[in-house]
């Protein structure tokens, strides 16, 4: 079986693009924390490569942003490619099935200028 599911933190900006086939796609990286410590006392995170096909990037990119917290639901697919000295190289990916937005910082950001404004008007009606 092959199933994989991620949460974590998106990277860069989903930016989707347009195969000559007409299908949207975009690739993403994922910052996924692991659940224990390195012998520091860190935890440190892994970075993943996802890609998103169609509806799931096109929504992705419209709705997520660098830092939001999302879930990948996917299978695990393997290419490979030579590279100028002909060498080859293996990567490994998550195509993803299904994304789940968790959390954004755009949300924490209004919240944030709200509570702002709010304590700014409380100060203002103390000082009348």
């Amino acid at each position: 079986m092959n199933h994989v599911v991620l949460v974590g933190r998106l990277v860069e900006e989903p930016k989707v693009t347009t195969t000559e086939t007409g299908k949207q796609v975009t690739s993403v990286t994922v910052a996924v924390t692991r659940n224990f410590k390195n012998p520091e006392g860190i935890y440190e995170s892994d970075f993943i490569r996802c890609v998103l096909w169609n509806g799931i990037a096109a929504n992705t990119s419209e709705y997520c942003h660098t830092g939001d917290v999302i879930g990948v639901k996917g299978r695990l697919q393997t290419s490979n490619y030579n590279d100028e000295n002909g060498k080859r190289h293996f990567v490994m990916e998550v195509v993803a099935e299904k994304v789940t937005f968790l959390s954004s910082n755009k949300n924490k950001e209004v919240k944030n200028e709200e509570v702002k404004s709010s304590n700014s008007s409380k100060k203002s009606k103390k000082g009348e």
